[in-house]
C-alpha cells in the first residue's frame, strides 16, 4: 500500500523477475533467469504542513505555483475518531510533471477508515495522516507527463490510504484511476471498496452458477447491499442475515427491493425450522462473514458439503468460532452441564465428538472438526488491499506455452508478458452494472465536511443503515 499522511511518500520496494529472453517472431521466450530490480514510481501526496516545511520523504515539487489553502481532516495519533480527528488548514503543493491536482467531490466514511484511525487495521499510515480511503474527485490540472487523465475527469484512489477527507490535493498519476462522470456521484464515491469486495468474493472462491445460493451476514452493510445486487445480476440466490431490530420489516423490504430473495434474522437462523427452509432452498455453497463470533458459526452450519466461508470483517470483535454442532447436540450439551445431570461424565470420541457411556452408541454429537472433516468445509479470508497488490499492473507473468521441435518433440517454454491492471478492469465492470441499473449506491447521508464530528459519530452507531458521505 502507499504511504499516507502529510510529509510522507511510499517507500521504495524492490522487485525481481526473470528477464533473460530470446526474441522469436516478436515474442519473448525465456531462456535463462536474469534478475534485476524494478523500483515502482513513487506516489507523492500533495499536502504540506501549514508551516510550509516539507518532510524529508517528499518529492521535489516545482516552486513556480503559489500554494493555496485546503481543508483536511487530520489525525496525529491513533484513538477514538471523534477525539483525534481535527479539521485543519493545509497548503497545497505545486503540480509536478507526473502529478494531478484533484478537487475532491465526496468521500464516504467506511469501517476501514475508523479502524485505521483507531490503529486496528492491517495497513496504517505514517502520522500525521489525512483520513479517508475512498472517494471521488475531479481533475483540476495535470503535469506535463500525465497521459491517463485530463482536467474535468473524475478519479478515484487506486489504493487504500490516499487521504480523501480533504477539499483538494495533489497526487501522483499512478495513485488515481479514472472513472466515467456519467454515473451518480454517490455511486462513484463508494465504488472503490465495497462493490469491489463484493464482486471479488462472489467470483474468486466458488465456481457459482445461476441458481446457486449465497448466504451472508451484515447484509445491510455497504458490502452486503452490493453482494445482493451483484448476485442478482449474476442469477444467484441470496440468504441475507441481519440483526433483529424494531424496523426489521422495513429493512427486509428495502433489501428485497435491491434483489434479496430471503431476509432472516440471526435468531431465526438458529431455529430448528431452518431444516425445513432448506428443503425448498438449495444449501449455500458460499458464505460471506463480516461479523465473526456466533454469527459466523451459524453460517458454517448452513453451508453445503464442500462449501466455503469467506471472512472479510469482524464487526462483533469476536473470533470466528467453528464450534458447529447440531441443534439437538447443543441442547444435549446444555442439559449435560446442568447440576442435575453433571454425573453423566461425558467422554470424547476419537473422531471428534463426545458421548456418555450410559447412552446408546449412536447418541453423540460432534465437535467442530466434524463438519470441517465430513463436510469438507473451507475457511478463507479476503482483503481487497491484498488482492489489488496481487493483481496490479506491471507485474511479469510467466505463461507456459507448448512448442514442438523439428524432431516432433513437444516441450513447454515460458512466455513472458506484462499483466494488465485488473483493478481498473474491475472498476469498468462495476460501472457497466451501474449504467444498466443493476448496481446502486448504498443508502447514504451526505454531510458537509465541517460537520465531520456528527458524521463520525453516526457512522459508529449500531443499526444505522445509512453510509455517511462527506461532501466538499
Amino acid at each position: 500500500g502507499a504511504a499516507r499522511g502529510t510529509g510522507a511518500r511510499r517507500g521504495s520496494m524492490t522487485y525481481h523477475w526473470a528477464s533473460g529472453f530470446e526474441l522469436t517472431g516478436g515474442s519473448m521466450w525465456v531462456r535463462c533467469a536474469l534478475s534485476g530490480p524494478r523500483a515502482p514510481a513513487q506516489m507523492r501526496l500533495g499536502l504540506l504542513q501549514t508551516s510550509g516545511r516539507r518532510g524529508s520523504g517528499f518529492a521535489n515539487y516545482s516552486a513556480s505555483a503559489d500554494p493555496s489553502r485546503v481543508r483536511a481532516l487530520v489525525y496525529g495519533h491513533h484513538g477514538d475518531p471523534a477525539k483525534v480527528v481535527e479539521l485543519k488548514n493545509q497548503e497545497l503543493a505545486a503540480v509536478g510533471g507526473s502529478d494531478v491536482h484533484v478537487k475532491m467531490l465526496a468521500a464516504p466514511i467506511n469501517p476501514s477508515d475508523i479502524n485505521m484511525i483507531q490503529g486496528n487495521y492491517g495497513l496504517l499510515p505514517k502520522l500525521p495522516a489525512v483520513g479517508g480511503n475512498e472517494g471521488v474527485g475531479q481533475v483540476v490540472a495535470v503535469g506535463s507527463s500525465v497521459t491517463t487523465v485530463r482536467p474535468g475527469d473524475w478519479v478515484i484512489p487506486a489504493n487504500a490510504g490516499l487521504g480523501t477527507w480533504q477539499t483538494e490535493a495533489v497526487f501522483s498519476e499512478e495513485a488515481l484511476i479514472g472513472v466515467p462522470s456519467d454515473i451518480p456521484l454517490q455511486s462513484a464515491a463508494t465504488l472503490g471498496v465495497n462493490p469491489c469486495t463484493a464482486y471479488r468474493m462472489l467470483m474468486d472462491f466458488e465456481q457459482l452458477r445461476p441458481g446457486d445460493t449465497v448466504i451472508q451476514n451484515a447484509s445491510n452493510s455497504g458490502v452486503g447491499q452490493a453482494v445482493i445486487q451483484i448476485a442478482a445480476a449474476l442469477g444467484l440466490r441470496t440468504i441475507n442475515v441481519v440483526r433483529d431490530r424494531p424496523d426489521i420489516q422495513k429493512l427486509a423490504e428495502r433489501l428485497k427491493n435491491l434483489g434479496a430473495e430471503h431476509v432472516i434474522t440471526e435468531e431465526e437462523l438458529r431455529k430448528h425450522e431452518m431444516k425445513n427452509f432448506f428443503k425448498d432452498v438449495p444449501q449455500p455453497r458460499l458464505a460471506l462473514n463480516c461479523v465473526g463470533g456466533k454469527s459466523s458459526t451459524e453460517l458454517l452450519r448452513q453451508l453445503a458439503p464442500g462449501g466455503t466461508m469467506v471472512t472479510y470483517g469482524g464487526m462483533a470483535k469476536q473470533p470466528v468460532t467453528a464450534s458447529v454442532v447440531s441443534q439437538w447436540g447443543w441442547c444435549a450439551w446444555r442439559r449435560a452441564r446442568t447440576p442435575q445431570l453433571s454425573k453423566l461424565r461425558l467422554r470424547s470420541c476419537p473422531w471428534g465428538g463426545i458421548y456418555c457411556p450410559s447412552w446408546s452408541p449412536s447418541m453423540f454429537f460432534l465437535y467442530p472438526q466434524s463438519l470441517l472433516i465430513f463436510k469438507d468445509l473451507k475457511l478463507r479470508g479476503f482483503w481487497l488491499s491484498q488482492w489489488k497488490k496481487n493483481h496490479g499492473p506491471g507485474e511479469w507473468i510467466m505463461t507456459p506455452l507448448p512448442r514442438v521441435t523439428q524432431e516432433g518433440i513437444a516441450h513447454y517454454i515460458c512466455h513472458q508478458r506484462r499483466r494488465g491492471d485488473q483493478f481498473k478492469e474491475l472498476i469498468l465492470t462495476l460501472c457497466k452494472l451501474i449504467r444498466q441499473g443493476q448496481l446502486t449506491a448504498p443508502a447514504c447521508s451526505e454531510v458537509p465536511l465541517q460537520d465531520f464530528q456528527r458524521a463520525l459519530e453516526d457512522s459508529m452507531k449500531p443499526f444505522v443503515s445509512s453510509k455517511q458521505i462527506l461532501t466538499m
